[in-house]
């Protein structure tokens, strides 16, 4: 059985989901319950906080809506599929098949289309820069990301009510939706 059942009670069979079935009530549920770093971290830091946070980033960056609502997105699969550690994740290609037709589809359902290869970089750039951020923060570790990351936002790195997080990223990816639409953005 393949079939989990969501927040909103809807079932979703993770390898074959369905894009009606992709709630982003579900998606900001579940990634507010989850802490980064499998839990590691000296205090709760949830993986919403941490999209919202890289969406932040993004529009101090002056990147565009599209990016903007893709940081929010960028690990939204891990609501159907559970966050794992990038050192296991890079081991397990059956998972990461599920979990990258998952987010492209979640992409797809929010964004209209799915990232361009610029898109992509900006994203992994401000996710990489955020989780070197997060590491210095919440476990005083400096991690090597391959390049000297900088920040232009102001992200919170404390322990955030998990409602208010809930609430909060959902408002944030309806808002950005909402702007892209209004904007032709989003086009096919």
């Amino acid at each position: 059985m393949s079939a989990i059942t969501l927040y909103t009670g809807k079932t979703m069979d993770i390898t074959t989901p369905q894009k009606e079935n992709i709630d982003i009530a579900d998606i900001a549920h579940s990634l507010s319950m989850i802490c980064r770093a499998n839990g590691h971290f000296k205090s709760f830091y949830s993986v919403a906080q941490h999209c919202i946070n890289c969406a932040a980033e993004a529009y101090a960056r002056g990147y565009s809506k599209a990016v903007q609502l893709a940081c929010l997105l960028h690990d939204a699969a891990e609501a159907y599929v559970c966050d794992i550690p990038r050192p296991i994740k890079n081991g397990m290609a059956d998972f990461c098949l599920i979990e990258d037709r998952l987010l492209d589809m979640i992409y797809r359902k929010y964004l209209h289309r799915g990232l361009t290869a610029r898109e992509q970089a900006e994203v992994k750039e401000i996710d990489d820069t955020m989780l070197c951020f997060e590491f210095d923060a919440l476990m005083g570790k400096r991690l090597d990301v391959g390049f000297e990351p900088y920040l232009l936002s102001q992200p919170r790195f404390d322990a955030c009510d998990c409602r208010f997080v809930e609430r909060y990223y959902a408002r944030l990816v309806k808002e950005l939706v909402r702007e892209m639409e209004l904007c032709g953005a989003a086009l096919d």
